[in-house]
């Protein structure tokens, strides 16, 4: 029993130690985000934490025999269904996360000066998540 609640404990402080590690929490008008990713416990934060956000977005490169390459200073904008801007920001690291009420969204992304563009759904309960992919 002992041996057990001391597993328990040692889970449960690699837990918070990897919530410790998330970047801090952002706000532009009514959308709450996160935005980080750099370094193994940044990056392992943010992938935990993404289940507690509507909508997940990565950002990497690939080319000359290599793949996925993270970015970091993407320019981020993410307008609603009229094509209103609810998001512009730019992205420290290979993920933004971002608490979106529901609906569809188009999401633009420049990195190096080309634009990438998606369309999201965000559903309640789950998490939409979009990889944006530049070739190096």
């Amino acid at each position: 029993m002992a041996a057990a609640l001391a597993a328990g404990s040692i889970a449960l402080g690699g837990a918070v130690q990897a919530q410790g590690a998330l970047p801090a929490v952002q706000q532009q008008g009514s959308v709450q985000f996160v935005t980080g990713g750099v370094g193994l416990d940044e990056s392992e934060a943010m992938k935990a934490a993404s289940k507690d956000y509507p909508l997940a977005l990565t950002f990497a490169a690939r080319g000359n025999g290599r793949a996925g390459l993270y970015l970091a200073d993407v320019a981020v904008q993410i307008l609603d269904r009229t094509g209103k801007p609810v998001l512009d920001a730019k992205a420290d690291g290979p993920y933004l996360l971002a608490k979106l009420p529901a609906g569809t969204y188009r999401v633009k992304a420049t990195s190096g000066g080309v634009e990438q563009t998606r369309q999201v759904s965000v559903r309640p309960g789950s998490t939409a998540r979009a990889v944006f992919e530049w070739k190096d």
